[in-house]
């Protein structure tokens, strides 16, 4: 599906995740406003057209005891097997990025 390499339609399905989460937990705006640390504007803002920054994104998460979904991001590949430790070793890795 295109929309998973959408970053605006990505944004909007972790948006609705969230709003669905807070409410099977009953916990208004306002609450979970106050339990993260969020101000009220940038949920709403959130919720409504899916702009926030990471930080607060983070607290959100944190309030909602779905911090460790994040854990994953940029991780390190997962090896299914020893083939895959021997093809990994073999590939070197990038230290630091160019400037040019």
């Amino acid at each position: 599906m295109l929309d998973d390499f959408n970053p605006h339609a990505i944004a909007r399905k972790i948006a609705k995740r969230m709003r669905k989460k807070r409410l099977s937990l009953n916990i208004s705006q306002q609450a979970l406003s106050i339990k993260s640390g969020v101000s009220l504007g940038s949920l709403k803002r959130f919720e409504n057209s899916y702009e926030i920054s990471l930080k607060h994104l983070l607290q959100l998460a944190l309030a909602l005891d779905s911090l460790a979904d994040f854990q994953k991001v940029f991780s390190e590949n997962d090896y299914q097997s020893i083939d895959d430790i021997l093809i990994m070793n073999k590939t070197k890795e990038r230290e630091r990025g160019r400037n040019t």
